[in-house]
C-alpha cells in the first residue's frame, strides 16, 4: 500500500487517456511548454532590465559625484 508498481502507474495513465483524450492531453502540454518558455523569457529580459537600469543609475551616481567633488588645487590656485 506504501507505493505503486508499474501496473499501478500505467492503468491510472490509461485512464487518464480515456477521460481527457490525447488530443486534450497534447494541447495541455503544448500550453505548459509555451507557458514555461514564456517565463525563461520574462525573467531574462526582467534580468536585462534591471542590468540596465544598474548601470543607468551608476552613471548618474558618478555624474553627481563629479558635481560634488571639490578640486582643492583649483581653490588654491585662484
Amino acid at each position: 500500500m506504501g507505493s505503486f508498481s508499474i501496473w499501478h502507474w500505467a492503468i491510472v495513465l490509461l485512464i487518464v487517456v480515456l477521460v481527457f483524450g490525447t488530443k486534450k492531453l497534447k494541447n495541455i502540454g503544448s500550453d505548459l511548454g509555451g507557458a514555461v518558455k514564456g517565463f525563461k523569457d520574462g525573467m531574462k529580459d526582467g534580468a536585462a532590465d534591471a542590468d540596465s537600469s544598474a548601470a543607468a543609475g551608476q552613471v548618474a551616481n558618478q555624474q553627481a559625484a563629479d558635481k560634488a567633488t571639490i578640486d582643492v588645487e583649483a581653490k588654491q590656485k585662484s
